[in-house]
């Protein structure tokens, strides 16, 4: 581990091949720094490795679906017997819509494989390995949707809800073990994912804005890592206001083609 607890020598993150992903890859690229990188597409994730060696890190990229838990933990093992991870970034995440009536069936099934399940495959043999050296930190990516849940995309909403709660309840039961645990919360972040939105997304930030507030965030070991804090504020107030005030208001919201 570096002398400096806040410039982690070691780090992974999953879903680096494009959005936040590759842009913390990014951002935590540099001299000394190993980074381990994930996603599944194969020419997307070379072409960000190639970007983070011209910065001087040593990267381990491969492709990987965090919804095969055998898969993982065999990838997030082998990294940590070579290189043990100080910082471990569970971001690989999808989305779906379908024309106003939200996921279909396939596609919420999907969501949660990737967002909930995926965060479980990853975590896990991340904490086990930083358990038994007593120091470490983990970094769950969830979602402001996950403070209430959006019509159009019931899936991505209730998936982002459990994995910031198991985030938030993480954080205490592993503190004991050296551990540090932080849940992100981004609003709306210029990516692929988000390009095919048709409609407005208000306060949306670039990924490498969005990056650079995630890292500062983790290097204070912020509980809660939430931006922009408007959208942050309405989404609190969606969520105490009673349903009969805000479906209507949400139901009205379009959702993704």
């Amino acid at each position: 581990m570096p002398e400096n607890p806040l410039t982690p020598g070691a780090v992974l993150i999953t879903g680096a091949s494009s959005g936040i992903g590759e842009a913390l890859a990014h951002d935590y690229a540099g001299p000394g720094r190993f980074l381990a990188l994930c996603g599944r597409d194969g020419e997307r994730l070379r072409s960000v490795a190639r970007a983070c060696r011209k910065f001087g890190s040593e990267v381990n990229a491969e492709t990987v679906d965090v919804a095969e838990r055998d898969a993982t933990a065999r990838w997030i093992e082998s990294v940590d017997a070579d290189h043990p991870l100080d910082l471990v970034i569970a971001n690989a995440g999808v989305s779906a819509g379908t024309g106003g009536r939200g996921e279909s069936k396939s596609q919420a099934r999907d969501i949660f494989a990737v967002n909930l399940a995926g965060v479980l495959n990853t975590v896990w043999p991340a904490i086990t390995a930083m358990r038994g050296r007593g120091r470490g930190q983990i970094a769950i990516v969830s979602s402001i949707a996950g403070f209430r849940g959006m019509p159009g995309t019931p899936a991505y909403s209730a998936s982002k809800a459990a994995v910031k709660s198991y985030g938030e309840a993480l954080r205490g039961w592993l503190a004991a073990d050296g551990i540090k645990v932080s849940v992100v919360c981004p609003g709306f972040v210029r990516t692929r994912m988000t390009d095919k939105n048709p409609f407005p997304m208000p306060f949306i930030i670039d990924a490498g804005k969005a990056a650079g507030i995630i890292r500062r965030g983790l290097e204070r070991n912020k509980a809660r890592i939430i931006f922009p804090w408007p959208l942050h504020l309405a989404a609190l107030l969606l969520g105490v206001l009673p349903p009969a005030w805000t479906d209507p208001i949400l139901i009205r919201v379009r959702t993704k083609d």
